[in-house]
């Protein structure tokens, strides 16, 4: 039995949940539908990229040779400042390079999520070609700005970080 979705088109009515409330069904379309699914990639990139730019920067406080501890242009390295403004740089600089890679996680993770779902979505199959493609163009898009070599890099690596992610989730589990 099919159900009329607010998204488009009829949802296959899922026997588990049956003809349930109209709202969950219409979530149950919103998650499955491509722009769903990259919304959703979009703000848990964005997250998971906020909560590693703050690791990595927290990190880098803790070694001689990193950049925030040497003084540059006639500036007093951040160690010989008192404690409240090393705190201050340090938490600056944990919040810029956080919401920088909150930024990017974010943008890479709806952009491929989007373009699978489509080339998905277009192929009617769901195999290991798909994500290579999509991670392709994924990194062609992303390196767009340096130029026709980058482009290249890009797609052949992303492509090929696709392909082993995508081969190992596919591999049969050991249950």
């Amino acid at each position: 039995m099919n159900v009329p979705s607010p998204f488009g088109g009829n949802t296959p009515s899922i026997p588990q949940f049956g003809n349930q409330d109209p709202n969950v069904r219409a979530i149950q379309g919103a998650m499955e539908s491509c722009y769903g699914k990259s919304i959703m990639s979009g703000v848990m990139g964005f997250g998971m990229g906020g909560l590693f730019g703050l690791f990595m920067a927290s990190m880098s406080y803790d070694t001689p040779f990193g950049s925030p501890l040497q003084g540059a242009n006639g500036q007093p390295a951040v160690t010989s400042l008192p404690l409240r403004q090393q705190l201050k740089i340090g938490f600056k600089d944990m919040g810029t390079r956080s919401w920088s890679m909150a930024k990017n996680f974010g943008k890479v993770g709806g952009l491929f999520s989007g373009i699978e779902c489509g080339i998905e979505g277009l192929r009617a199959k769901n195999d290991l070609v798909n994500g290579m493609a999509a991670g392709c163009l994924t990194g062609g898009i992303l390196a767009k700005n340096a130029g026709p070599q980058a482009v290249v890099g890009g797609c052949a690596a992303f492509a090929a970080f696709s392909a082993a992610i995508d081969a190992y989730m596919r591999q049969p589990s050991d249950e």
